[in-house]
């Protein structure tokens, strides 16, 4: 029963984290097993620490998807030093009303033909693990101890690195 709160609070927290970052990389597995990244406009983490992204139906990390579940996705916000990383399980979803419940004008820029787009889908990530670097201030620091936190996996003084347990 705790280890179940506990994971409400990560979902919280993370959510807490993501709030305001427009933009993810995401980082999908190719045919021939080669990463490939690239940016998604994704809007604030749901309750029950889902992520919805809005997508290209007949783009290829559309079909990435389909084929290879498993994605990752890194957040940052530079101005407030704050880095996050996450693993998960997506899948492609053809939902007019919630694309209409999603769409801001911001996204305009990306899909240019608006939100009554045919070719306009989602991408549902179910969020398995996630990480967190929250950097003392001071940009070179903070590229500093992302870099240092990575290499030993531990915390480092002045930043704070977390593994947020999702499940």
């Amino acid at each position: 029963m705790s280890h179940h709160e506990h994971g409400n609070d990560d979902v919280k927290l993370l959510r807490d984290k993501l709030k305001g970052i427009h933009i993810a990389m995401m980082t999908t597995q190719d045919p021939d097993g080669s990463l490939h990244s690239r940016p998604m406009a994704t809007q604030d983490m749901e309750d029950d620490g889902v992520l919805w992204f809005l997508t290209q139906g007949s783009a290829p990390k559309a079909g990435a998807v389909e084929r290879h579940r498993q994605i990752n996705l890194s957040y940052c916000k530079p101005e407030d030093n704050l880095f996050v990383s996450i693993s998960g399980n997506a899948e492609l979803v053809h939902d007019r009303k919630k694309i209409k419940d999603m769409w801001k004008p911001f996204f305009k820029a990306w899909f240019p033909k608006g939100e009554d787009d045919p070719d306009l889908a989602l991408l549902k990530v179910h969020v398995e693990k996630a990480e967190y670097w929250d950097a003392p201030s001071g940009k070179m620091g903070a590229l500093y101890s992302v870099v240092k936190g990575l290499a030993t996996g531990g915390k480092e003084p002045g930043g704070e690195n977390v593994k947020l347990d999702m499940k």
